[in-house]
């Protein structure tokens, strides 16, 4: 039987106390849904990431292209939870989980026990192996990603504003966009809407008609989980705006200074942006667990880890099987699992007898932003827009899942200034030191 080690004590409970006590690793969108609806249940929860905010990562390309700031995407987890009784945040990253000890080992603390396990700890690029690519190109998954790709675009710029070689120059100002899915397209319209705004004008050396930006996709179209025609609408848009879409092309090799494609091009180019693909992020490691083809945990219709009794994956983490896939590591699945897992801790707790329905995924539809006045949305049954109207509708269900008054209001009125004023100040290059030696 593992020690069990106690985090300090919880409003209305001793140290002593005998009430279950549940982890959830990770603050994303389904660790956080998870742990909003165990607020004021009885059982003690410990929220554990490695960060103190929650994230809203489908706005990160916008932090990258000086739309948004980073804190208009953030929110402190310990503010979420201020009045709760019984939820706890704790800031630490998780080493390893063994299920058949029920122990969560931290980096810097002693390790944790738990009853329940909630296992939402999310995703990571996936480079496929390539790790030549990896080394050098720019992914989307974090704060610190996004403001490292800005601070590279910037840059870029100011570095091409005043370069006198050609081929250097052509570099400098040549960004290739790996993957055409939602990422990929919505940082492809951030990315040409803001050189708009900045060639000739804050950069008076630097012409428009000198800017590449390059999408790079493996597929014969863009936005595969969307329908034929919102992925085709899309590509005539981005083309309309001077983004090159590359379909039927995969990247092979990649150094700082050039791209190399499946078909043999050659791109220069100094920035490389991948949007390409995930995986989980997995702190189990454990061979015997099964596994979809991605790495992803495959969890039974109740959401639970096989073999591992009170053990929970949700989102990117961990899907059931649904026919022959999986569920899309999306933000809406992951909040609908995290809120049923809640449930299902909380019905086991009380001794509700009831047997619980299995977890079933209500799509609520899919959407995506092209740029200014350009959306694509699915809604279940089919109905599709596009346009205008597709981005209004995108502009709202963003703001309303934004968590925090202040984050939408900043966000919205960035947005706001952005559309009527055609300018994005959020253009300074923060170039990081190294903090003090300890």
């Amino acid at each position: 039987m593992a020690e069990r080690f106690s985090p300090p004590p919880l409003a209305g409970e001793g140290q002593g106390g005998g009430r279950r006590r549940v982890l959830i690793v990770g603050a994303g969108f389904g660790g956080l849904a998870c742990a909003k609806k165990l607020d004021g249940e009885p059982v003690d929860v410990i929220l554990l990431d490695q960060h103190n905010y929650h994230l809203f990562t489908p706005l990160l390309y916008q932090v990258a292209t000086g739309l948004l700031n980073p804190s208009d995407i953030a929110y402190p987890l310990r503010t979420v939870f201020r009045h709760s009784a019984n939820v706890r945040f704790r800031q630490a990253t998780v080493t390893r989980v063994e299920l058949s000890n029920k122990l969560v080992r931290l980096d810097a603390a002693p390790p944790l026990a738990y009853d329940y396990l909630v296992l939402a700890t999310g995703s990571t690029d996936n480079y496929f192996g390539n790790q030549e690519v990896a080394r050098v190109s720019f992914g989307l998954k974090s704060l610190e990603d996004a403001t490292r790709l800005r601070n590279q675009v910037l840059t870029c710029l100011e570095r091409a504003d005043a370069e006198p070689d050609p081929a250097a120059r052509r570099a400098l100002l040549t960004f290739v966009v790996v993957g055409g899915g939602p990422t990929g397209v919505e940082s492809s319209g951030a990315l040409t809407e803001l050189m708009a705004i900045v060639a000739g004008k804050d950069y008076h050396q630097i012409s428009r008609a000198e800017i590449r930006i390059i999408l790079v996709e493996g597929t014969d179209r863009l936005l595969n989980t969307f329908s034929v025609r919102l992925g085709r609408y899309a590509q005539r848009v981005l083309t309309r705006r001077k983004v090159e879409v590359r379909t039927g092309a995969l990247v092979k090799g990649a150094n700082s200074h050039s791209v190399t494609l499946s078909d043999g091009t050659a791109i220069a180019s100094a920035t490389i942006i991948w949007s390409a693909g995930v995986r989980p992020n997995d702190p189990i490691g454990e061979s015997s667990i099964p596994r979809f083809r991605n790495a992803r945990i495959q969890v039974d219709e109740w959401l639970r880890i096989p073999g591992s009794p009170g053990a929970f994956a949700i989102g990117d983490a961990g899907s059931p099987r649904v026919g022959d896939r999986e569920l899309p590591m999306l933000s809406p699945p992951a909040m609908q699992a995290g809120r049923y897992v809640a449930s299902t801790i909380v019905d086991e707790v009380r001794g509700v007898q009831t047997e619980r329905q299995p977890f079933r995924y209500l799509d609520k539809g899919t959407m995506a932003t092209v740029g200014r006045n350009a959306g694509v949305t699915h809604l279940p049954g089919g109905l599709e827009f596009t346009g205008f109207l597709g981005w209004l509708t995108w502009l709202f269900v963003h703001i309303y899942y934004l968590i925090g008054f202040r984050n939408r209001i900043s966000a919205l009125a960035a947005w706001a200034w952005d559309y009527l004023r055609h300018d994005r100040p959020i253009r300074i290059i923060l170039a990081a030191s190294p903090g003090p030696k300890r």
